[in-house]
């Protein structure tokens, strides 16, 4: 293994027999004995221990020991032989994976099928496909769509031949043509849950910077001031609220109550957030950000390990309460998906049919993305609009009803929960009663024109300030975009109404409710909003990028929000349409979210105008610029690339690229050779061709082959380095009696149909084949004869350095 792997292991000791190996170690080793560091051979600070496991389990105790070797021998690699590992353990690794390279290989899979002497060289390698399975695609690598599609249709037509086999064929059917349904109610329930008692739990901590309830110290601020109030909720009159200068003797117009609640305001803020970012920091640093640009990376075919594992759920939803409670400006919004990622991938692991197949997940994964939304807005028309527009890259119509019935779910069940204690999923439910006009249309255009020139700058900047002398900075965001889509009435005893400074009576008061007149801002209320837009705009474009669980849904929903509340509703619409490009799954959400039907109209204008403007200046919204800033293999299947150029111009070798192409010829290689291959290059796949006229055979990945060389070498023992290698049915019958080392055919692991084009193909072509199949590689021919390839990476380098 640590031979294929490109590490110097000496001949003899790659070539040793049993009876040598005895003679060495004992009849009965000590697996101790065994462990090794090995040095790669192009690289001698390239260092790879090796650990054969004594435990039958490994468990977080013997990761940590592993951990402690490897920094003793300083070494960053190591190769684990182990019997079996508890999930907890895995899930360490994984976390750790940025750190410690730790690559797992169960003692029964390295097992292969021995042959007798009377057996043909077509039956020595027949790979295992559970192992082929596991170890199918690594860590920031790319999937293959149709090969996986291929193997699942493979797999379905096998289970449907079964289903004459009654009762276990017949129900085993059954049983995997509902199973993606029953895991997105699985998904849904989980999401909905989670939402719940996120939601519940940031509302808590979020109050608990000012006090807490004396009476109940469950109950926030809100419920605890409606449980002493049976008429009206007002904070500044609320005896069963007790802040913590009160707490200690202060009340108010006291030079120290200022002082005391300021100074536990910032603690408990300051405490908040770094115990959010130490928890992320220590202990999954996959859980920082929104996770939205990640989740598009991972549902167009990118495999990001352990970052939708359980670790990264529990770390990001504690992370998640405490960062969005301590007042940065953030949202939950964003995470939410990224939790409900996680959960669908949890749940895939359930159903092989998702859990061994990484396009079939992803199936799953886009229908978590729809109950995240769901969950986080109310919103589960939205949620489905939300992963077909902007999160999903393969939607097929069965995943789009998965989808609803996976936020539906999500939904009820949140509904059930009622985090917020008013039998509503939404938000922020407005009920206006004034009527818009046509001639408003003006200033709902110039609010989507705002929104696009803010959403740039949000955008493009990164800067920093302080929020807490402006009590509409000093909110948290849902609270403060709930007071602002609010219409001021005489029930409605808030500082931004100006009703508080009016006297009323009873008659009055039904007046003007029933009539449907509103105060305006009062003028103090009017500087306040105006300062905390310009200081949400810099706490956002900051807050986005610190490794703490964070989105920007919100942050940039209360961006514009400027009494009166229909245009803080518009105005909001539009910068997150500036902010993150979104449009129609947009305006379903706001219209889910405030539950105002009739301002759909001037929430599109808005919207359309944000996204003109954006376009216009800047093409990218921003988590495609996140995906950019990390340099992530994103091929966005939404955008247009008008190239001048032809595939022969893009291909490897081609152009400047004068190294020479490397390929596999059909029966004309011996193991060592395709091992010194491998050893040379770091390409995840090799064309094979028939000899030197080039024409081309097939694809073979380097995975699959890597695994074929060593279970031929543990399975046979006539199979050494100079065997000969056939990719085909002609083989020459073996004589174990001889001196010939004996040959193999792996026919079996090449692809016989790869993707081929024209070396004259447009680029434009080259990249819709790529974006509409899902293309790992395509193989560039000329006359039926290879001349070079080109990669999904190949691509990206081309654009970004290309005639775009």
């Amino acid at each position: 293994m640590a031979a294929d792997r490109g590490y110097d292991i000496r001949p003899e000791e790659l070539n040793q027999t049993l009876a040598q190996f005895k003679s060495i170690f004992g009849q009965n080793p000590l697996r101790v004995n065994l462990n090794t560091v090995v040095t790669h051979t192009d690289d001698i600070t390239d260092q790879l221990l090796i650990i054969f496991v004594d435990e039958q389990r490994i468990t977080n105790e013997s990761v940590n020991k592993f951990y402690r070797r490897m920094e003793e021998q300083s070494v960053g690699k190591a190769l684990i032989i182990c019997h079996e590992i508890t999930t907890q353990a895995k899930d360490m690794i994984d976390e750790h994976s940025t750190r410690y390279s730790i690559e797992l290989v169960p003692e029964n899979d390295l097992i292969g099928d021995v042959t007798t002497e009377n057996d043909t060289a077509a039956d020595i390698v027949d790979e295992k496909a559970e192992l082929l399975n596991r170890y199918k695609y690594g860590d920031f690598h790319t999937i293959d769509w149709l090969r996986d599609l291929a193997r699942d249709r493979k797999r379905h037509k096998y289970i449907s031949s079964q289903k004459t086999d009654f009762p276990f064929g017949f129900f085993r059917s059954i049983l995997d043509s509902v199973s993606g349904w029953i895991c997105v109610l699985f998904v849904g329930l989980a999401a909905g849950s989670t939402a719940g008692i996120i939601d519940i739990g940031a509302r808590w901590m979020s109050d608990l910077k000012d006090g807490i309830c004396a009476d109940r110290f469950w109950l926030d601020r809100e419920h605890c001031c409606w449980s002493a109030n049976d008429t009206i909720y007002k904070e500044a009159d609320c005896s069963s609220w007790t802040t913590w200068p009160e707490m200690l003797g202060y009340y108010n117009q006291s030079f120290f109550y200022y002082v005391f609640d300021f100074f536990f305001y910032v603690l408990w803020a300051v405490a908040m957030a770094f115990f959010s970012v130490s928890l992320v920091k220590v202990f999954a640093p996959y859980a920082c950000g929104s996770g939205i640009p990640e989740i598009k990376c991972v549902l167009s075919g990118f495999c990001i390990r352990g970052y939708l594992g359980k670790w990264t759920f529990v770390i990001k939803a504690v992370g998640l309460i405490l960062s969005s409670a301590s007042g940065l400006s953030l949202g939950k919004e964003g995470p939410m998906v990224h939790l409900a990622c996680c959960i669908g991938n949890i749940f895939s692991y359930v159903f092989p049919k998702y859990g061994n197949n990484e396009a079939k997940k992803r199936e799953i994964l886009s229908a978590s993305a729809a109950a995240g939304v769901s969950v986080a807005f109310g919103a589960p028309i939205g949620g489905v609009l939300f992963s077909l527009e902007e999160a999903s890259y393969y939607f097929p119509l069965k995943t789009m009803w998965r989808s609803f019935f996976c936020a539906l779910i999500a939904g009820i069940v949140l509904r059930f929960v009622n985090p917020f204690g008013s039998d509503q999923t939404s938000l922020f439910h407005v009920d206006y009663a004034m009527k818009w006009t046509f001639m408003e249309l003006i200033p709902f255009a110039l609010l989507g024109i705002f929104g696009g020139v803010l959403g740039i700058i949000i955008v493009t900047a990164l800067t920093a300030s302080i929020a807490y002398w402006n009590p509409y900075t000093r909110k948290s965001a849902s609270s403060l975009i709930k007071q602002l889509f609010e219409r001021c009435g005489p029930e409605k005893l808030m500082d931004i109404c100006d009703y508080h400074n009016k006297t009323f009576t009873s008659d009055r008061i039904d007046n003007n409710y029933y009539t449907g007149n509103e105060a305006g801002v009062s003028s103090s209320a009017f500087w306040q909003l105006i300062l905390a837009l310009f200081c949400k705009l810099i706490f956002t474009v900051f807050t986005f990028g610190i490794k703490v669980p964070s989105g920007l849904f919100v942050p940039s929903l209360g961006s514009d929000c400027v009494m009166p509340g229909l245009y803080a509703m518009v105005g909001a619409a539009a910068v997150l349409g500036g902010v993150t490009r979104m449009t129609i799954s947009l305006v379903v959400i706001m219209f889910e979210l405030t539950g105002s039907l009739e301002f759909i109209v001037p929430t599109m204008v808005a919207v359309m105008f944000a996204k003109w403007i954006g376009d216009a200046v800047y093409k990218m919204g921003i988590y495609d610029a996140h995906i950019d800033l990390n340099g992530y293999p994103f091929l966005d299947n939404k955008g247009e690339y008008p190239f001048s150029t032809v595939a022969m111009q893009v291909m490897r070798p081609g152009g400047t690229d004068k190294s020479q192409l490397k390929v596999i010829y059909q029966d004309q290689m011996v193991v060592g050779e395709i091992e010194d291959l491998m050893r040379e290059t770091s390409c995840n796949g090799f064309p094979v061709v028939n000899n030197a006229d080039m024409f081309v055979v097939g694809y073979v990945t380097r995975r699959d082959l890597q695994m074929a060389l060593a279970n031929a070498r543990k399975s046979y023992q006539y199979v050494t380095t100079n065997s000969k290698v056939y990719f085909s049915n002609n083989v020459p019958d073996f004589d174990s009696s001889g001196s010939s080392p004996a040959p193999l055919r792996l026919k079996k692991i090449v692809d016989l149909a790869p993707m081929t084009l024209s070396d004259q193909t447009p680029m434009e072509i080259v990249i819709d084949m790529f974006r509409k199949l899902g293309l790992r590689q395509i193989l560039i021919t000329q006359n039926g004869k290879l001349r070079g390839v080109i990669t999904k990476k190949d691509i990206l380098r081309f654009m970004k350095e290309g005639e775009i």
